[in-house]
């Protein structure tokens, strides 16, 4: 079994016995045992129900924040597993899907009926695609970046990209 796929007990006692392993693990959607990335993902999607409530502004801060803490959490945890980016360690994917979630918050680029569930879907579906696929430069913010600051970035980055083709298609949809 690969030590950056899987947990042995010893890892999941050690990622649960800290506040850091606790929301770096998506508070434990990423202990799913596959497809940690998609689970972590799903589970953004409830607390941005809320969060879209949000001015821009506070909405703004919230990601810088959340991006700052998921660098420590991950950091921590990484650690704590021996693992520098584990894929049970999916704080990433709440904060990379909340920035591909953001062109749903600007209401110059909603149809005049206003959201609809297929965006969220589909901006779900475009961060999931560039967060596997990882083209240029995701692919290499992956491969050399390393601690939290590795694990953060490149989601920071597929949600950034998930973000431009989800705005363009809804002004598609205007």
């Amino acid at each position: 079994m690969s030590a950056k796929k899987h947990l042995s007990a010893e890892q999941r006692r050690a990622l649960l016995a800290t506040p850091a392993g606790w929301l770096a693990c998506g508070f434990g959607s990423g202990l799913t045992p596959v497809a940690q990335g998609t689970f972590g993902s799903i589970a953004a999607l409830l607390p941005w129900l809320l969060l879209r409530q949000l001015p821009l502004f506070a909405y703004g801060l919230l990601l810088l924040i959340g991006f700052a803490i998921g660098v420590w959490a991950c950091d921590v945890a990484g650690r704590a597993l021996g693992v520098d980016d584990h894929r049970s360690l999916v704080w990433d994917e709440f904060i990379g899907q909340w920035i591909a979630l953001l062109p749903l918050l600007l209401p110059t680029l909603l149809p005049a009926s206003g959201f609809q569930w297929w965006m969220l879907a589909a901006g779900f579906a475009l961060f999931r695609l560039f967060d596997v696929w990882k083209p240029w430069p995701i692919r290499w913010m992956d491969r050399h970046l390393k601690g939290g600051m590795g694990v953060m970035v490149d989601d920071v980055v597929a949600g950034m990209f998930a973000a431009a083709v989800l705005g363009v298609g809804l002004r598609w949809t205007v």
